[in-house]
């Protein structure tokens, strides 16, 4: 038995050298970890990988003297799924850092195989906050959203205005239980209250009882705290039930602007949102729109802008580093600010956290747009101090010491 076991632990340990040996040497190697099937595929997917291809291109294709390489592939909103690809990509293909990883639980499951494995984790994607709470790590960032970001910005701007009752129709899982414990802690501090709430299942198809009972409620407010086409199909679903044009407002906690192509605007028309990105926002972001979509042939979201975006920056810090050693490369990171069209001159905290500028849109009426991807209207600038959880809050170690 002693024998079989060593022999076994052996075979294996040869395996793993053999398999290591295998990743090219002049090659350095990013990985995109995302949703290519899933809810999350319209702004997850393959149009993930094409923003971190376009940053590539940028930086100019090379980095300490390798050529650089990007890696894809499909986690299926499953955490254990993306941890075993997270770890088979670092010990067999070499890859320095991971970047998208739309989906929360997916998300947590990688950053905690790179913290311990000292890889740069560059989450776009999930908006959950642990990643830069409670399981924050060294070498792992958030870029675009959280689930305060989504609910602050949105639930202060909406209860402000009146909207002082609210019903949330949540994902079952980790973003939307947080994106809800955010919101009614925004929406009761500044006066307003929760009424109800009900809890579905991801990628659901039918929305009607958890929306027959948004309407019974009498809120104000119904706000959406899911993603992808759990937004889609209750928006869609809303609009078929006549909620809004009976007198309740939709509130998309996340919402993409490949979500309000997918609704059409007569469906998505006078939905609030926050959003990091808005491709007709500046010269800079129409620019990284354009040679998006000669790919695409669609419009990026902020989940693609915010990958290019983590890419782009990785690499200038690897760079400047001079070396691909994620604990290092992870210090310059925080060092440099980010500077591109998706965010000017924005910090990293100690947690992690990119701290920039976010925008609170709403959803145009058709006979307000002058064409296709013409969706928003930018209400106002968040500034940067009021979209991230304040330090004083923060429960990672890193920052409480």
């Amino acid at each position: 038995m002693r024998l079989s076991s060593l022999l076994l632990s052996t075979a294996l340990c040869l395996g793993a050298t053999a398999a290591l040996a295998q990743a090219p040497q002049d090659v350095f190697r990013i990985g995109v970890l995302g949703d290519h099937s899933g809810p999350y595929a319209d702004f997850s997917g393959p149009g993930a990988v094409v923003a971190a291809k376009l940053a590539v291109e940028d930086f100019g294709g090379t980095v300490l003297g390798k050529r650089i390489e990007i890696l894809s592939a499909d986690h299926q909103n499953k955490a254990d799924t993306a941890s075993n690809k997270a770890r088979q990509w670092i010990d067999v293909d070499g890859v320095h850092a991971i970047a998208d990883m739309t989906n929360s639980a997916a998300a947590l499951s990688v950053q905690a195989l790179t913290k311990e494995r000292g890889i740069v984790a560059l989450a776009s994607g999930p908006a959950t906050t642990r990643l830069t709470n409670e399981d924050c790590s060294p070498t792992g960032f958030h870029w675009v959203m959280d689930t305060y970001s989504q609910s602050i910005g949105s639930a202060r701007a909406v209860v402000q205005e009146g909207g002082k009752n609210w019903f949330l129709v949540t994902a079952d899982y980790a973003f939307g239980h947080q994106m809800a414990a955010d919101l009614r802690k925004e929406i009761t501090a500044n006066g307003g209250k929760i009424v109800g709430e009900v809890r579905h299942p991801t990628n659901a198809n039918d929305f009607s009882s958890y929306l027959l009972q948004a309407q019974s409620s009498g809120a104000q407010i119904v706000g959406l705290a899911n993603g992808g086409s759990d937004t889609i199909n209750s928006v869609k679903q809303a609009a078929e039930f006549g909620i809004t044009d009976a007198g309740q407002k939709l509130v998309g906690l996340v919402l993409m602007i490949s979500d309000v192509h997918a609704m059409g605007l007569s469906n998505a028309k006078g939905l609030i949102a926050t959003t990091a990105y808005y491709w007709d926002r500046d010269d800079g972001s129409r620019a990284f729109a354009k040679r998006y979509e000669q790919t695409m042939k669609r419009m990026p979201t902020q989940v693609h802008a915010g990958i290019y975006s983590s890419v782009l920056h990785y690499l200038k810090a690897v760079q400047a580093a001079g070396t691909d050693k994620g604990t290092v490369v992870a210090e310059k990171m925080r060092e440099l600010p980010v500077n591109d069209f998706f965010a000017h001159d924005a910090k990293i905290r100690a947690d992690g956290r990119v701290v920039h500028d976010m925008y609170l849109v709403e959803v145009k009426r058709p006979e307000d747009s002058k064409g296709p991807w013409d969706y928003y209207k930018v209400l106002r600038t968040i500034p940067a101090e009021q979209a991230v959880i304040p330090l004083s809050e923060s429960k990672c170690y890193m920052v409480k010491g």
